[in-house]
């Protein structure tokens, strides 16, 4: 098995308790409140700003020039595409884009972010794949689960979402990322494939508490 299945599969807990969130079946059945969506849809706007920062720190690291080119390339699929479609639907929401740019950071998203431009700074390209892989791996596994057991149909407000992330252009990126990952880390030590597990597994449980941030809707105490 290779490490990205292994990472995967032991934190399997917490992906399935991301996928029964009330937040992620609400967007495959089309039942989520608006607010809660809008909410999530601004937060998500900051977080793949500094997301994106991390894409050109591991073009930078990346030891080959493969992984420079494809981190590269998902650092401008991220700008150009993925931020484009927040910016869409967030006018056919009627947010504006003076309204986007205004959102005020949350907690939740500080932190997850903030946790990820640590890793990218700090830590190997290996690392940095292993933290990242929750978020690109796991917004395909949750497109794509949506797509087999919600209602992404003109009656759902949310298919559009649901149809970028279940793309296969979206599960090719995922499935590389899985692949370099593994490739990056056949010959790593017992103490440094424990790290990356552990990454991994906070990764992802940062994943589960943006669900439930934008579900609650969760910002600042005072």
């Amino acid at each position: 098995m290779g490490l990205s299945n292994s990472m995967r599969q032991r934190a399997d807990a917490v992906w399935h308790r991301i996928l029964a969130h009330p937040f992620v079946v609400g967007l495959g059945d089309g039942t989520l409140a608006l607010s809660r969506f809008k909410y999530y849809l601004r937060q998500d706007y900051l977080f793949l700003i500094d997301y994106s920062r991390v894409l050109a720190i591991a073009s930078a690291k990346a030891p080959d020039l493969e992984g420079m080119t494809r981190f590269g390339e998902l650092l401008h699929a991220t700008l150009r595409q993925e931020m484009q479609l927040h910016r869409t639907l967030c006018q056919g929401f009627g947010i504006s884009p003076s309204q986007l740019e205004r959102t005020k950071i949350a907690p939740g998203t500080s932190a997850y972010a903030r946790f990820l431009v640590s890793v990218a700074y700090e830590g190997s390209i290996r690392e940095i794949g292993a933290a990242l892989l929750p978020c690109q791996w796991g917004y395909s596994e949750i497109g794509r689960h949506l797509v087999r057991t919600g209602n992404a149909g003109e009656s759902n407000p949310y298919t559009k979402w649901i149809e970028t992330y279940a793309s296969g252009e979206f599960a090719e990126s995922a499935a590389w990322l899985k692949a370099y990952v593994d490739d990056q880390s056949r010959h790593i030590s017992g103490s440094e494939r424990r790290r990356l597990h552990e990454l991994y597994l906070l990764s992802s449980r940062y994943e589960y508490d943006f669900w439930d941030m934008g579900w609650h809707r969760k910002g600042w105490m005072v």
